[in-house]
């Protein structure tokens, strides 16, 4: 959702906000574009919130609510990890822990044709981008961006994927760095996939460092950064020791 706004919402940044809170009157902004993500709604001129948690911003102009949550509640263009659970001539059925499976049609991939449909096992892991989400209604998810590309959608091969809060999740993909993964980073090897979801896939050159990877962002979620940081030191320096 798009809104043409003035100001953005920073004094409300941060802030532990509630379902009926107004953050924002429309009537009194123009010319600045912002999206809303999960946990916020347009009522008329009004922006509120639709559940509890923190006010949270991301470069260029997106604001959503952010709290520690099981039940995930898609919002378009979300990162996902979804597990097929069926297979159908024009689509495939996904799990992504919301109210609904969501459905990938089977062309929603780079070069998609009829000649060239994937094949996926019941249980197959996939990272995919919502594009449709409406209440009462099953996602839609593609395996490409915006622009038709695969980019780092598609089949997750091997690896380990564990599910954590979506708090937790969005920790991970925040921005500029996550500690937590920074300093992994400096010291391990692998390849990461994290889903808006609650769930995250790992995969290390070695089965170790999968487990060293995927123990450390268990244990990082109610830790402060200079807490993560020294968490992973302390893990790293007895697995060496």
């Amino acid at each position: 959702m798009e809104n043409k706004l003035s100001s953005p919402l920073s004094i409300f940044i941060d802030q532990t906000v509630v379902p009926g809170d107004v953050v924002l009157d429309l009537s009194t902004m123009t010319n600045q574009i912002i999206r809303l993500g999960g946990g916020l709604r347009q009522d008329c001129d009004a922006i509120s919130v639709m559940k509890a948690g923190k006010l949270r911003y991301s470069k260029p102009n997106k604001y959503w609510v952010e709290n520690s949550q099981k039940r995930y509640v898609p919002c378009v263009e979300d990162h996902v990890l979804g597990i097929v659970v069926d297979t159908r001539a024009d689509n495939f059925l996904v799990d992504i822990k919301g109210p609904q499976l969501a459905f990938l049609p089977v062309l929603a991939f780079e070069g998609g044709t009829r000649r060239n449909i994937p094949k996926f096992e019941v249980g197959t892991l996939l990272y995919a981008r919502v594009v449709k989400a409406t209440t009462g209604i099953n996602p839609e998810l593609s395996c490409t961006d915006a622009s038709g590309k695969a980019a780092e959608f598609g089949l997750l091969k091997e690896g380990f994927m564990f599910e954590t809060s979506t708090g937790l999740s969005r920790m991970l993909l925040s921005s500029p760095s996550c500690p937590v993964l920074e300093a992994l980073g400096s010291k391990l090897s692998f390849e990461i996939a994290v889903g808006l979801n609650g769930r995250v896939w790992v995969k290390g050159v070695d089965p170790r460092t999968t487990i060293i990877v995927a123990n450390a962002i268990m244990n990082s979620e109610s830790l402060s950064g200079v807490q993560q940081r020294i968490m992973v030191k302390k893990l790293l320096d007895k697995i060496t020791g």
